[in-house]
């Protein structure tokens, strides 16, 4: 095999987000549901006949070296060499880059984490689902849920993880067009960081989950940048309306593609939206 194309990087969507404290180190405990949707980037990875790591498209602002799917391939290479004492061939790597920068979706970690499930079949490197969980950790806190692979109550930084049901619906998502820097909303004096535990039986018996709970990091981004409360006002109309991660896109649970279509057909021409279905499995699983 010489080279895997066609690897689906889906989004997530937080259903809730609480920050429940802090550690000494800085670092922000929570409590989430990540629900994978079927909305996403899609990556093509092609063996070189060297040992160089490539990604062969431009993203603007995303210099190579410092993208996530790099990093990442760097990992799991200097790993597999640990491991056999051969470094494996290089990889020329494309992208389809359809999920926005400053999100909230997820896309850079979504990105790496089928950079290392590819890599780790196109490489024959053998490493376990949670061998690459702890690899990918150490870029971002997203990266294990999408290794993990399917709907998960997370705890900790985001890496303590466990299925969970979620129902089967559609969603609708706004881009409000702004880009949402993720320290900036941890690092405000006004994010609330003592939101009390909740138990994964408490989301699961909750009649309707997609609004259970709350983002705790909401209400400081909908006071720095006023078109993501904008989104969540507008939006919020047509059903619990609430913004997923640190930001900036705004989504909302609806039953059928038929209710999704409806709001869509509706949404102010000044902001990019979607649909996307929820998804119980990552897609690439499929494909490895």
């Amino acid at each position: 095999m010489t080279e895997l194309r066609n690897c689906p990087a889906p989004a997530k969507l937080n259903l809730f987000l609480h920050v429940n404290g802090r550690r000494a180190d800085g670092y922000h405990l929570l409590q989430t549901v990540f629900q994978l949707i079927d909305h996403g980037d899609t990556l093509h990875f092609t063996l070189r006949d060297d040992t160089a790591l490539h990604r062969v498209t431009d993203l603007p602002g995303v210099p190579e070296q410092s993208d996530l799917i790099i990093r990442a391939a760097r990992l799991l290479q200097a790993e597999v060499l640990r491991r056999s004492g051969a470094l494996p061939r290089g990889v020329d790597i494309a992208i389809d880059k359809v999920l926005p920068m400053g999100g909230g979706v997820g896309g850079g970690s979504s990105d790496a984490a089928t950079t290392l499930m590819a890599l780790n079949k196109l490489w024959s490197a053998g490493l376990s689902k949670q061998e690459l969980m702890d690899l990918g950790l150490p870029l971002g806190a997203d990266i294990p849920f999408f290794i993990f692979g399917e709907t998960a109550f997370a705890e900790g930084v985001g890496e303590a993880l466990q299925p969970v049901a979620a129902p089967q619906c559609w969603y609708v998502v706004i881009e409000p067009g702004v880009m949402v820097p993720t320290a900036a909303i941890f690092g405000s004096e006004h994010l609330t960081r003592d939101t009390p535990l909740v138990n994964i039986s408490d989301f699961s018996s909750h009649s309707r989950t997609a609004g259970f709970g709350r983002n705790d990091l909401q209400q400081v981004a909908t006071k720095l940048f006023p078109p993501v409360a904008e989104a969540v006002e507008w939006l919020g109309a047509y059903g619990d309306a609430r913004m997923t991660g640190s930001g900036a896109c705004v989504f909302s649970a609806v039953a059928t593609e038929a209710d999704a279509d409806a709001v869509l057909a509706k949404v102010p021409a000044k902001w990019r939206a979607w649909k996307a279905q929820a998804l119980q499995q990552h897609p690439i699983i499929a494909k490895l």
